[in-house]
């Protein structure tokens, strides 16, 4: 893809009717109209802005249910997003014991039903919703897990896990599971790629109507599950392997995380779609130059966001401890970084994620229709491929 010219300002909000359509679109944009070009306002408000992988920590202890209230619908609103795809992972912690998995994935599961509750949101479970969601001016969340540890090897899981609202699962994690499904591309390969569970996996989710999502995946298991699958696939998180950004003790660290242009454009001809972190990039203007660069790869139709930031507090148990999921640490830092909170991404952030973001693909040559198809069209038509025809 080579960079597009900007729409002027009269093209676009001539088709928008302006300023005051943006709040008609969308009242929730009107606090960003003084602050933030009016252009960048009316695209938020006209597209919907789906990030793919975001961590809102939960407690996953009985006992510390149903933990600190959050403001998820206000960080929401913050940031123009229409919707993340909520998830939490249960392998931060060691699993010691059968059953711990499984135990944790329905504690958090049931923290997120109080937090949704309070916050007066509800669960997509399909593409419908998310447009009925977004036509509303309402925002929405996509319930997802990181790794499928609390299968524990008993494939009737997941129709539990369906029947709770999950509708989007990341095949692997950073361990692996008690009986694994695939090789994890920052572990040393033993498992050949995808084992004949994740094989099964996989088949289930297209059958039960689960997003299938390989991020962690390395690329024989990636290759293996393509031939499984009979819906397109979802990498949510991830980078290319050219994108190393500025801070080199970082980009050592985040490297096994990244893929190259060849395990990209396999994902993209098989028709998936691909997300880009916030991670590497100092600023919204890096992060926009890092999803172009994606775009020159697999074109247009084959990127999404995928920032694994927090929109929400972190949560740690009572007494200190581990942080029961969020993504890896930037640096040592104690406290609050720069980079963790999705709408405090960047140290020179000043308005809400999408906001910054859609600013910036703009000065990046990115036209309105390409934002709309980076901002949420292209995960909305693997996720329909995913769950149309269920409930």
């Amino acid at each position: 893809m080579k960079p597009h010219p900007t729409w002027s300002r009269r093209d676009f909000l001539l088709t928008a009717a302006g300023a005051s359509a943006v709040m008609m679109l969308n009242p929730l944009a009107a606090w960003a109209i003084d602050e933030e070009d009016s252009l960048v306002a009316a695209l938020v408000a006209s597209t919907m802005g789906i990030d793919t992988h975001n961590h809102v920590d939960v407690p996953l202890a009985k006992a510390e249910l149903p933990g600190p209230d959050l403001d998820i619908s206000g960080e929401l609103k913050k940031s123009g997003l229409s919707a993340i795809c909520m998830t939490f992972a249960v392998d931060y912690q060691e699993l010691k014991n059968p059953g711990d998995a499984y135990e944790r994935f329905l504690n958090g599961l049931t923290a997120m039903d109080h937090q949704l509750k309070r916050n007066g949101l509800k669960r997509a479970l399909n593409l419908a919703d998310l447009q009925a969601a977004h036509q509303k001016h309402r925002p929405t969340v996509i319930q997802s897990v990181e790794g499928g540890h609390f299968l524990e090897g008993k494939l009737e899981r997941l129709k539990v896990a369906y029947d709770r609202g999950l509708r989007h699962l990341g095949l692997l994690h950073d361990h692996d599971a008690s009986v694994p499904l695939g090789d994890v591309f920052t572990n040393p390969a033993q498992w050949g790629g995808l084992t004949a569970f994740g094989a099964d996996t996989i088949r289930e989710c297209n059958r039960l109507g689960i997003l299938v999502d390989l991020s962690h995946a390395n690329v024989e298991t990636v290759t293996a599950a393509l031939k499984v699958t009979s819906k397109p696939v979802l990498i949510s998180h991830t980078g290319l392997d050219t994108q190393l950004g500025q801070n080199q003790n970082l980009a050592r660290m985040m490297n096994p995380r990244l893929i190259s242009r060849e395990h990209a454009k396999t994902v993209a001809d098989a028709g998936g779609v691909i997300g880009v972190w916030t991670h590497l990039a100092d600023s919204a203007l890096e992060y926009a130059q890092n999803v172009l660069a994606l775009v020159e790869v697999v074109g247009i139709n084959h990127v999404c966001i995928g920032t694994d930031t927090k929109l929400t507090t972190s949560y740690r148990p009572p007494g200190g401890g581990p942080k029961p999921g969020g993504p890896p640490p930037q640096g040592g830092q104690k406290g609050r970084r720069v980079g963790e909170r999705t709408n405090e991404a960047w140290a020179d952030q000043k308005a809400g994620f999408y906001y910054a973001v859609v600013d910036a693909l703009l000065k990046t040559g990115f036209t309105a229709d390409e934002i709309g198809k980076f901002g949420g069209g292209n995960f909305c038509r693997v996720f329909d491929a995913a769950t149309a025809g269920r409930r």
